[in-house]
C-alpha cells in the first residue's frame, strides 16, 4: 500500500524530474483522519475466528450496485480441521445480517458475536476432516481503516472499490480476518448492473448478461489472505497486451477509468520495465500463470491487490512500489501487523532502487531527501509496538521510509551480492513462500547468507529507535596519512551506540579519495593512509546511513609530549609504520641500517600540520636487527632499534 497525495519517500515523473520537483513533502498518515479509528481497532483488530480449523478455498458470489451501498452476499467456505471441534467461526461485522448457514442443503445454527459468525456444526468434527458451509448475508458495509467499502462518483458516475487492509475485510464479507490463514484459491462472482465493469482477483472466467444484471466470474489459484482480496465496479476502459518476462509470458492487464485511459496507456509500459527489473533481482514473478494488472479507483495511492493492483493514477514510483508487493505482502506476508515492515519496507526500497535506476543524477538528493524524513524526529521504531492505531502501523516516516534506509543499511554492511542473496533464500524458503513471516525469519536467511550474527543490526534498527549524529576529528599526518577519531551520539536511549560501517570522504581541490572505516566503539581512532594533503572531510558521502547533525573537524594534533616518535609494530613482520608528532620541522631524512652499519633504505619525510606519517615495506627485509636514523631540518637526530622477523 502506498499513499499518493504526501508520497511516502519520493515520486519523480519524467516532467517533475525536468524541473527538479523531486518530491512531494513529508509523509504523516496521521494527516489522512482514519475513521473510526482509534475505538475500532482496540476492540476489533483481532479476529475471533476459532483456533482448530484452516481455509482452503472461497467461492464468493456477491450482488452491488455502485450507485447504492448495499451488499448482497452468499460466501461459501471449505476447510479442514486441525483439532477437534463442534463449532467454528468466521469475521463478519454485526451491521451485516446473515440471512442463513447452509451445509450441503441443511441449515446451521449460528451465533453472532464480537463481530463473528458463531456456526454450530451438525457432529463434533475431528482433526483431518474437511468440510464446507454457506453464508448468505447482506446489509450496508462498515468503513473502517482507509474506507473498507467505498461507493463515489467519477465524472458524474457512480464507482465502488474495497480496500481491506488492516483489519477491513469482515467489514464486507465473511471470511477469517487475521493474519494466520490463507485461502488456497478463490472464485469470485460479482453481479452488477449490466453497463458496469466488474473486477477482482486473478483471471476473468466470463461475463454473463441476464436482463440488466451482469455477472463477472474471475478466478485465482494462489493462496492469498483476506485483506488482499478485492472488488471494484465502475464504467471501465480494458486494455491488455501479452509482455515477455525473461522466459515466461505474462498477461497484463488493465481497467482505467474513460477520461484516464490515455494517461494509463502512456504510462503502463513503466511497469513493464520494473517488472523486468525486479525479476532481475529477485526471481520469477509469483503470479507468472496468471497475471499482471491494474485497476484504477479514487482512493488517492495504490493498493497491492494480489495480481491486481488498485490505483489512483498510474505514477512510475507508485506502480513500482505496489508491484513489489507482489513479492513482499503477497508472495510472503508479515505474520503480524506489529511487522508491517517487512512488506512496506521493501516495496519502498525496491521503488527507490527502481527510481535510482532511472535517474542516477538524482541518486543523492533522493536519498537524503528520506533520511531528512526519518531524522525529522529522534525516535520511534521500525517495528510497531502497538497496533491499536492504524495510523501508527502505516506511519509513513517509520514503516515506510525508515524500513527501507533499514534495509538499504544492511545492503551497506553486507554488500549488495550478499544482500540479494538472503533475499532471494528468504523469498524461496518453502516455509514462508504464500505464507507468513516474521522478522526473525528474515534475520535467518541474512545470517546464513552472510555468516554474521545480525542480532545487534536488527535490535537497533528494527526494534530500537532513533539514529547516530558522528562527530569526526582528523588531522593530517604527514603529506599522506591522517589521524581520525570517530564519536557518535544517538538521539534516542534505546539504542546506546550503531557498530556501523562509516565511509568518510577526504577532499582537497584536485584529489578525494573515500575511506570506510568499521566503527565498533565509541571514539575510535584509525591511522589512514590518503595518499595527499586534504582539507575536507565528508561523512557518509553517499547517503547510505540514517543519520542527522554530522560534523567534522579538522584539528591540530598537539596532544602528547613534543617530538615524540612512534614505530610499530615491533617486532615487524611486512610494514614498519613511522609516526613524528608534534614536531615543528619540515623535513626530515629517515634512513635504515642493518646490523652490520649498512646503510638500506634512505628516503625524505615532509610533515604537514607538525606531523609526518611513514610506512615503510620491510617484506623483503632479511631477518635480523635494523636501526632506523631520524634527522630533521630543525637538527633533532633520533636512533632507534627495530627487529624483522
Amino acid at each position: 500500500m502506498k499513499f499518493l497525495p504526501i508520497l511516502i519517500s519520493l515520486c519523480i515523473s519524467t516532467s517533475c524530474f525536468s524541473n527538479d520537483a523531486f518530491f512531494s513533502g513529508f509523509y504523516n498518515i496521521s494527516s489522512l483522519k482514519l475513521e473510526n479509528e482509534a475505538p475500532y481497532i482496540r476492540k476489533n483488530y483481532a479476529s475471533f475466528n476459532f483456533a482448530g480449523f484452516d481455509v482452503t478455498y472461497y467461492r464468493c458470489k456477491w450482488e452491488t450496485d455502485p450507485a447504492e451501498r448495499y451488499i448482497k452476499g452468499e460466501v461459501t467456505s471449505y476447510f479442514s480441521f486441525t483439532g477437534s471441534l463442534n463449532e467454528i467461526s468466521f469475521d463478519l461485522r454485526n451491521q451485516l445480517r446473515v440471512d442463513s448457514v447452509l451445509q450441503r442443503n441443511s441449515h446451521l445454527d449460528f451465533l453472532r458475536r464480537n463481530d463473528s459468525v458463531i456456526i454450530q456444526l451438525p457432529r463434533r468434527a475431528m482433526a483431518g476432516d474437511f468440510d464446507s458451509v454457506t453464508i448468505y448475508y447482506q446489509g450496508v458495509p462498515s468503513s473502517s481503516g482507509f474506507g473498507t467499502f467505498t461507493n463515489s462518483y467519477r465524472s458524474g458516475s457512480p464507482v465502488m472499490w474495497t480496500i481491506s487492509e488492516p483489519f477491513g475485510a469482515k467489514d464486507w464479507w465473511p471470511c477469517r480476518n487475521g493474519l494466520d490463514d490463507k485461502a488456497d484459491s478463490i472464485d469470485i462472482y460479482i453481479t452488477s448492473p449490466a453497463q458496469y465493469t466488474s473486477v477482482s482477483n486473478g483471471l476473468r472466467q466470463s461475463i454473463i448478461i441476464n436482463g440488466d444484471k451482469k455477472t463477472t466470474h474471475w478466478k485465482h489459484r494462489y493462496p492469498i489472505v483476506s485483506y488482499l482480496v478485492c472488488m471494484a465496479v465502475a464504467v471501465y476502459d480494458e486494455f491488455s497486451s501479452q509482455e515477455q518476462i525473461g522466459t515466461d509470458r505474462l498477461f497484463m492487464q488493465t481497467f482505467s477509468y474513460p477520461e484516464s485511459t490515455p494517461l494509463f496507456k502512456e504510462k503502463t509500459f513503466l511497469v513493464i520495465e520494473t517488472l523486468k527489473y525486479f525479476t532481475d533481482l529477485l526471481g520469477r514473478y509469483p503470479f507468472m500463470d496468471e497475471k499482471y494488472g491494474h485497476t484504477q479507483f479514487g482512493w488517492g495511492g495504490g493498493m497491492e491487490h494480489q495480481t491486481n493492483t488498485f490505483l489512483s493514477t498510474p505514477d512510475e514510483s507508485l506502480m513500482a512500489h505496489e508491484l513489489a508487493h507482489q513479492w513482499f505482502g503477497n508472495t510472503i506476508t508479515s505474520g503480524t501487523w506489529n511487522e508491517i515492515w517487512l512488506s512496506e519496507g521493501f516495496a519502498t526500497m525496491l521503488a527507490s532502487m527502481d527510481m535510482e535506476r532511472k535517474y542516477p543524477l538524482a541518486v543523492k538528493e533522493m536519498r537524503k531527501r528520506e533520511i531528512d524524513q526519518i531524522t525529522f524526529l529522534p525516535n520511534g521504531s521500525v517495528y510497531v509496538p502497538s497496533i491499536t492505531s492504524v495510523s501508527r502501523i502505516f506511519d509513513g516516516r517509520l514503516s515506510y521510509t525508515k524500513a527501507s534506509r533499514v534495509l538499504n543499511t544492511l545492503r551497506w554492511v553486507l554488500g549488495d551480492s550478499i544482500f540479494f542473496k538472503g533475499v532471494n533464500n528468504y523469498l524461496a524458503d518453502d516455509k514462508l513462500t504464500f505464507n507468513f513471516a516474521f522478522t526473525s525469519d528474515l534475520q535467518k536467511h541474512f545470517e546464513r547468507a552472510s555468516g554474521k550474527n545480525l542480532k545487534s543490526f536488527f535490535d537497533d534498527w528494527v526494534y530500537g529507535q532513533g539514529y547516530p549524529s558522528y562527530n569526526v576529528q582528523w588531522s593530517q599526518e604527514g603529506t599522506d596519512y591522517v589521524n581520525i577519531r570517530l564519536s557518535q551520539m544517538t538521539s534516542d536511549p534505546s539504542v546506546s551506540f550503531f557498530a556501523l560501517p562509516v565511509a568518510l570522504q577526504f577532499k582537497n581541490a584536485t584529489q578525494e579519495k573515500t575511506l570506510i572505516l568499521d566503527n565498533t566503539l565509541n571514539g575510535e581512532t584509525f591511522f589512514e593512509k590518503i595518499g595527499f594533503i586534504a582539507d575536507t572531510v565528508i561523512i557518509d558521502p553517499d547517503f547510505w546511513l540514517i543519520s542527522r547533525n554530522n560534523q567534522s573537524e579538522k584539528i591540530i594534533n598537539i596532544s602528547g609530549p613534543k617530538n615524540q616518535t612512534l614505530i610499530y609494530p615491533n617486532p615487524v613482520l611486512n610494514s614498519a609504520f613511522i609516526y613524528l608528532k608534534n614536531n615543528l620541522a619540515e623535513t626530515a631524512v629517515l634512513r635504515i641500517l642493518d646490523a652490520t652499519g649498512k646503510l638500506v633504505f634512505k628516503d625524505e619525510i615532509r610533515f604537514a600540520g607538525m606531523a609526518a606519517f611513514k610506512e615503510i615495506n620491510m617484506q623483503k627485509f632479511p631477518k635480523g636487527i635494523y636501526f632506523i636514523h631520524l634527522e630533521t631540518n630543525k637538527g633533532l637526530k633520533e636512533v632507534r632499534k627495530i627487529v624483522k622477523q
